[in-house]
């Protein structure tokens, strides 16, 4: 992870057919197009690759979000359960459905931990949305069984864990509903891409209208196309759609060598005593795009990091002390800044925020490092870097 770190003559030739007929939009120009539709290949793809029935290519992984939520008919007056470790666009998309982020704790998954979300469950609950962050599974036995028990929907946001599985099953296809990010730092990428995933005919029929302001995309002619009902523009064009099908068909690719360098530093990190790895509640289904562990404190986290810069090791996370994953630095949204009112319901609903604790959370984040695997590590880089994060570790034990 990511892709781009491999780009090549394979993406080149996609994106060339593109600009060879002139049409960089994925819907109609049938005759200009010479049968070239790179976002319905990509799309055929996806659903050979994760054994779905359904995908929908869309702009970028928030857009994912935003189309799921309205496919299952999120808005006014729901609550939609979230983690507090994830990133800003599981917030945003919820709010711009018009609906009540609802955030719980995570355990040393990294991911929802079932019994919280289990008590914040609602009558007005209507989606439970666990992430797949770093690459690697929630606990989906428990989380789909408490969706069945209280007949809710379950969402994966699997936009960090693209070709991951669990127990055999590609991630975002064991809910209702699933949703991936091809930006330009994931697994694969786009440059800029996300794709919605079902395997409800009706759920995969709202997406595809939803994403393309309402249309049916029924016959050849744009202009006479109904439109059931509102919709928006998600659409990813032609030239992204074009980058992303030349990245998919280089999945195993990409995923034997992160799994290959993950091995290394993981081996290598658990000859230190005090290192506990996260949990994977199915370590086979990793797709290896981060190495996460958890250091003794908060105190020896910060320093580790600390090390590891003067180790001259980059590409390593400490979410306790970032603005973009965990909820201690979302002032923005706890103080519900934006450009617009919010409705009062969800205004009141997020009150919560100003007082909530999530001191679980804080222990877990607190003292996990991430550390970003790459593609364009050789064996022995890989094996260098090790041995500076074993020695940058001991140096703060």
């Amino acid at each position: 992870m990511p892709g781009f770190e491999l780009f090549g003559d394979a993406e080149r030739k996609e994106v060339n057919e593109v600009l060879e007929t002139g049409v960089l939009m994925r819907y109609g120009f049938d005759g200009m197009r010479n049968n070239i539709w790179k976002a319905k290949a990509m799309e055929a793809e996806l659903e050979d690759l994760l054994q779905v029935n359904h995908a929908q290519l869309v702009s970028s992984g928030t857009a994912a979000l935003n189309v799921a939520l309205a496919a299952l008919g999120v808005g006014a007056g729901d609550e939609v359960i979230m983690p507090t470790f994830t990133f800003v666009a599981s917030f945003e998309s919820i709010l711009t459905a018009g609906a009540t982020p609802v955030l719980v704790d995570i355990d040393e998954s990294l991911t929802l931990d079932p019994k919280a979300v289990a008590a914040a469950i609602t009558p007005k609950t209507k989606v439970i949305m666990p992430v797949h962050m770093c690459g690697a599974m929630a606990d989906l036995t428990a989380l789909k069984a408490l969706a069945s028990k209280h007949d809710i929907f379950l969402l994966e946001d699997a936009c960090q864990a693209f070709a991951g599985t669990y127990k055999g099953d590609a991630l975002g296809t064991i809910g209702d509903i699933g949703c991936f990010s091809f930006d330009y730092v994931k697994t694969i990428t786009c440059g800029e891409g996300g794709a919605v995933v079902t395997n409800s005919p009706e759920l995969a029929t709202f997406s595809d209208h939803f994403s393309d302001h309402g249309h049916t995309h029924i016959g050849t002619d744009r202009g006479a196309e109904e439109h059931p009902f509102i919709g928006y523009n998600y659409r990813i064009s032609e030239l992204n759609a074009a980058v992303g099908l030349a990245q998919i068909r280089r999945t195993e690719e990409f995923l034997t060598i992160q799994k290959r360098n993950k091995k290394i530093l993981k081996d290598a990190l658990a000859t230190i005593p005090e290192v506990r790895f996260r949990i994977l509640p199915d370590e086979a289904g990793d797709s290896a795009t981060f190495l996460s562990f958890f250091m003794p404190s908060l105190a020896l986290a910060r320093m580790t990091v600390q090390a590891f810069k003067e180790y001259g090791i980059d590409a390593n996370w400490h979410y306790y002390d970032n603005s973009w994953h965990y909820i201690r630095a979302w002032e923005h949204f706890v103080n519900q800044r934006t450009l617009g009112p919010l409705s009062q319901e969800v205004k009141s609903g997020l009150e919560y925020l100003k007082t909530a604790e999530f001191k679980q959370s804080d222990d877990v984040i607190g003292r996990n490092i991430s550390c970003l695997i790459k593609l364009s590590w050789s064996a022995e880089e890989v094996k260098a870097r090790a041995e500076k994060m074993v020695a940058a570790i001991q140096s703060v034990l």
